[in-house]
């Protein structure tokens, strides 16, 4: 290699970066020892991929987008780890004497000289993107640094390639949580995808601590604590993407356990088409927001959506006309236009002490994030009779639950027949995936075994499995949903004797509501779930 000009070099002689730019990364990478690259791509100076162009174009190598099936495992094990570790490299093939290396910095003279003295090979580098480099050398990690000199050079540099590395293959995935469980003898990193938890790194125990001091510096947090449960937040760009974090740690037998709830300012609001509501349930959901007061309630077990289909109600309610305030633990998206306050249970803030506040801010429309208590629900109730539309959410089964657990909490009948409007439940099911989806036709022994047996004969969907999807047959979430209108019939039959949920749930279909099961398996028919989801999700608990 012949190369003596630096990656900064290129990259401004390039255009893609200013000098100024240039010297101010240098200076924070003096400090920092955190490589050129990452800084120059956290700051949004450059794009990966744009770095990764450039010095294929400019040095006249290959680029390739790294994958773990282009390692042979006989190469990758040629090279000592902790200097896979050190340069974040990672050697791919060997062909005779020569050894093709991964390298997100082909200008890192010292990684090739290190490389080939400790191979005795030739290095033919190819350049791929940082964060795709770290996440497969990850994939062969299991060997981690174990000796005294692979433990020192399992450095704070190390461990800010990883975290980085770490999220922003989260925020390819669409990982809505990410694990960073430790155990004796490693660090398990999982993905929560669509979900569902898998795992998708493990990582020697060793860089554990560092990787959790990583974590807590960039969420202000005290690092030197490890006895107590810590809470932090952190907020960075992924990609033009404003990408806001939730730290929750706490202390285990092996160390401590981090997990980080990602959240996606530009994905996670969708407009109220995206919903996917259909036919009837449209025309009910819509009904709902036409109520100038009353309560909406949005039920379901957690992780069911409940929030997202808030978010787009009042997405969809937000105008001039309109004063909008919610009261959430936490505020996950910022919603331009609407007054959000984030409770806190610790000082004494809880949603009654917020609720009682807003009542004097003249609100039309009240969003709280769950009715926890009894005195939440009676507030709820109390905005909803004096002029205000309230949404809020409840943890229950099914729509007609939420009646039975509003009278559980101690909220008479009649107060519920006067104030509530209607409630959706929901569910959220994975979609197929599109790269890999195919058709087939339900047979007769799988219909009965399910339950289904009408269903024998009707065409469905199914993902193969393929790269694009993890070999999950399956990418991203749809909600199934049931829409309960509460009408007058509804209402005498609350106010008659004590009446059960099956009995309202009874009614409700008797006036046309479609339960989660017939939703979900319309769905199924139209190809954007399959049959299988739908029974794991709704048909095995319902």
């Amino acid at each position: 290699m012949q190369f003596r000009r630096t990656l900064g070099d290129v990259l401004k002689e390039a255009g893609v970066i200013t000098s100024s730019q240039l010297a101010s990364s240098l200076q924070e990478r003096d400090k920092t020892r955190e490589p050129l690259h990452g800084i120059l791509v956290r700051r949004g100076y450059v794009s990966e991929q744009e770095i990764v162009d450039t010095l294929s174009t400019v040095l006249g190598i290959p680029c390739a987008r790294l994958d773990p099936r282009m390692v042979e495992p006989e190469a990758a094990s040629l090279v000592p780890p902790y200097l896979i570790w050190h340069h974040q490299i990672l050697p791919l093939t060997r062909r005779g004497n020569r050894l093709t290396l991964a390298m997100a910095d082909p200008l890192n003279d010292r990684a090739i000289e290190d490389v080939e003295k400790a191979t005795g090979l030739e290095v033919v580098p190819v350049i791929v993107r940082q964060s795709d480099l770290t996440w497969v050398a990850g994939q062969y990690a299991s060997w981690g640094p174990r000796s005294a000199e692979a433990e020192t050079r399992a450095d704070d540099a190390s461990a800010v390639r990883l975290v980085d590395s770490i999220l922003t293959q989260a925020f390819h995935a669409q990982a809505s949580d990410v694990h960073i469980q430790p155990e004796s003898e490693a660090v398990r990193v999982r993905f929560r995808v669509d979900g569902l938890l898998s795992e998708v790194l493990r990582l020697p125990a060793s860089i554990g601590p560092a990787l959790v001091s990583r974590l807590k510096v960039m969420a202000d947090l005290d690092i030197s604590e490890k006895r107590l449960p810590q809470d932090g937040r952190i907020r960075v760009q992924l990609e033009g993407h404003a990408i806001d974090i939730r730290v929750a740690i706490i202390p285990t037998v092996y160390g401590e356990q981090v997990v980080l709830r990602v959240l996606d300012q530009t994905r996670g609001i969708i407009d109220i088409e995206g919903l996917k509501l259909q036919g009837s349930n449209w025309e009910r959901f819509m009904s709902l927001l036409a109520f100038p007061h009353g309560i909406v309630l949005v039920t379901g077990p957690t992780g069911s959506g409940k929030t997202t289909t808030l978010y787009s109600m009042l997405r969809f309610l937000n105008d001039s006309e309109r004063c909008i305030i919610t009261l959430e633990d936490p505020v996950e998206y910022s919603l331009p236009g609407i007054t959000q306050i984030q409770v806190n249970p610790r000082i004494g803030f809880s949603f009654s002490e917020g609720l009682r506040a807003v009542f004097r801010q003249d609100p039309d429309v009240i969003m709280v994030g769950e009715i926890r208590d009894t005195e939440t629900a009676r507030l709820a109730v109390q905005a909803a009779m004096t002029g205000h539309l309230v949404l809020s959410t409840l943890h229950t089964n099914t729509a007609a639950g939420s009646v039975t657990r509003l009278c559980d909490m101690g909220i008479e009948p009649y107060l519920i027949c006067s104030s509530l409007r209607g409630v959706v439940a929901q569910r959220l099911v994975r979609t197929v995936c599109p790269e890999c989806s195919e058709e087939y036709f339900l047979d007769e022994f799988t219909a009965v075994r399910i339950g289904l047996p009408e269903l024998t004969g009707n065409r469905f969907r199914r993902g193969r499995g393929c790269y694009s999807c993890r070999m999950t047959g399956y990418q991203g979430r749809v909600a199934v949903q049931e829409v309960l209108v509460f009408t007058q019939a509804l209402r005498d039959l609350v106010m008659g004797e004590s009446v059960t949920e099956e009995e309202l749930q009874s009614a409700a279909r008797a006036q046309g509501m479609v339960t989660l099961l017939e939703d979900g398996i319309k769905k199924a028919r139209d190809g954007l779930t399959s049959l299988e989801e739908i029974m794991r999700v709704v048909h095995l608990g319902y």
